[in-house]
């Protein structure tokens, strides 16, 4: 970690940078207007001067930026993986200098990037914080910097859902079906679509579907559902009408060569999640929903069963709606799995949108809090005949911490691989702006229950739900009495 004056220094030079740039001065114009030095505020600039308090009122005015803006150590959202990365220990673990690179030099250039680098600089956190990524982590890990970086929402695909909808007539406030977007596949982009070949091959029983460019043969399971095949055909509509040739052929996919690969993938899947529960049909009937005087499951229900789409889908799409029409930006989206009768429940994909909530994927095989409606819900499944999805909400509040979500939660077998279940999750930050928003969230709604993140690290005394005793935090409290006892005999001696 840098040293606090070091830290502040390279702050305050950043804002200035950016402050200056965004009102398309040089270092010459800001030193006219300024009358400091061009050299002092190149200096300053790159951190290595801190600027005395006239100096900052004065650059404080010449700017019209609040003075308290320029000392306040945080960061706009567009620079904080900046801050995060000067804060962790990932610079001095890479060795800079192997690639010529000193660690200022990097600092500029990071402060110069385009908003992309910095998903990127998220990324190399991430990997300081999980050491085993394998390379399809690494890749997935880049692109979920790259969704929370923009709050998971993408102006220009939604526009050009409206486009594609508009140019083929059809009706977005209506349910789209899957016979719907297989006629625009095979009448205006000559697909040929065959659901018997796949079944020939036992060892493809986990594939949902093959596209064969040569021949733009798409080959589907038999047996998916129809909400499956209408996301599988509008994924399809989406590389074809969005011209991208640079494309997985398999769902889920099988192998890739590239992150543009894995980057076109989620365009495409963006897409179809955008043209089969779109942005205006959402937002109207999470209004009304949102003003309910009381919480009405069922009314949730109905709109989600409006949409042609699995529980999946409409959660995450639920992610690019909430921030940005109703503002809600403290959230998080969790996918859980689960093979029954097994120990380990896996989370196999997040989103977290503004904060960095718990859970994360843990490389440390810990145990997962059970107190966790999303694995509630599993465990429920699997007491159940399974006929249907089972659905639970509560609000978890962690221990030892102030934040509290609100967390809807659903679960249904995995269509794809025998006795595994799998949930998903969405959880928004308990705020007086959540409050406000969800009229029917009231005093004692809804069930409140004292979460850990794992077994391993949590301090709750007497839970029945504990599977595994708080090894790693017992550890650490040992390592700190430790360090205390040694603390005191040094003292004695001096």
């Amino acid at each position: 970690m840098m040293v606090e004056d070091e830290y502040i220094r390279l702050i305050f030079g950043l804002k200035l940078k950016q402050i200056r740039t965004d009102k398309n001065l040089s270092l010459f114009g800001l030193s006219k207007l300024s009358g400091l030095s061009k050299s002092y505020l190149n200096e300053i600039e790159k951190g290595k001067k801190y600027p005395k308090t006239d100096k900052i009122l004065l650059l404080s005015e010449s700017l019209e930026v609040p003075y308290d803006h320029f000392v306040s150590l945080k960061l706009d959202k567009n620079l904080a993986p900046i801050g995060d990365i000067l804060q962790s220990k990932i610079l001095k673990e890479i060795p800079l200098e192997l690639f010529g690179i000193k660690e200022n030099n990097l600092i500029d250039i990071i402060a110069n990037a385009p908003a992309k680098v910095n998903a990127f600089i998220s990324t190399i956190i991430k990997i300081a914080q999980n050491y085993n990524l394998t390379r399809e982590s690494f890749f997935l890990a880049s692109l979920r910097s790259y969704q929370e970086a923009h709050n998971n929402y993408f102006e220009d695909i939604e526009i050009d859902v409206e486009k594609f909808a508009k140019s083929y007539h059809l009706d977005l406030s209506k349910r789209i079906s899957s016979a719907h977007l297989e006629e625009i596949l095979i009448e205006e982009f000559g697909y040929k679509i065959d659901d018997q070949e796949l079944s020939k091959y036992d060892n493809l029983s986990v594939l949902r579907n093959i596209y064969i460019p040569k021949n733009k043969t798409l080959l589907i399971d038999k047996n998916i559902s129809e909400a499956q095949k209408t996301f599988i055909y509008a994924k399809e509509l989406a590389y074809n009408y969005l011209e991208i040739k640079d494309r997985l052929y398999t769902f889920p996919w099988v192998k890739f060569e590239s992150f543009d690969q894995v980057l076109n993938n989620f365009i495409a899947s963006y897409f179809a999640g955008a043209l089969i529960i779109s942005r205006n049909s959402l937002t109207e009937k999470l209004t009304n929903f949102f003003e309910l005087e009381e919480w009405k499951p069922l009314k949730l229900h109905q709109i989600i069963k409006h949409y042609n789409c699995s529980q999946e889908t409409f959660y995450q799409r639920l992610t690019t709606i909430l921030p940005k029409y109703f503002n809600i930006k403290n959230l998080f989206f969790l996918r859980f799995t689960h093979k029954e009768d097994s120990l380990e429940y896996k989370l196999s994909k997040e989103l977290h949108i503004t904060q960095q909530q718990a859970p994360h994927a843990n490389r440390n095989h810990e145990h997962y809090c059970r107190r966790w409606i999303s694995i509630k819900t599993i465990q429920d499944l699997e007491k159940s005949s399974k006929e249907r999805a089972t659905f639970g909400i509560q609000i978890s509040s962690y221990e030892n911490q102030k934040n509290e979500y609100l967390v809807l939660s659903s679960a249904t077998p995995d269509p794809f691989r025998e006795d595994i279940n799998r949930s998903v999750s969405l959880g928004m930050l308990l705020s007086p702006h959540l409050k406000k928003k969800l009229t029917f969230l009231k005093e004692n709604t809804f069930e409140k229950n004292i979460v850990g993140v794992t077994c391993e690290t949590c301090s709750v005394k007497n839970c029945a739900e504990r599977i595994a005793a708080p090894a790693r935090l017992e550890k650490r409290n040992q390592h700190r009495e430790i360090a205390k006892t040694v603390d005191t005999i040094i003292n004695s001696y001096s």
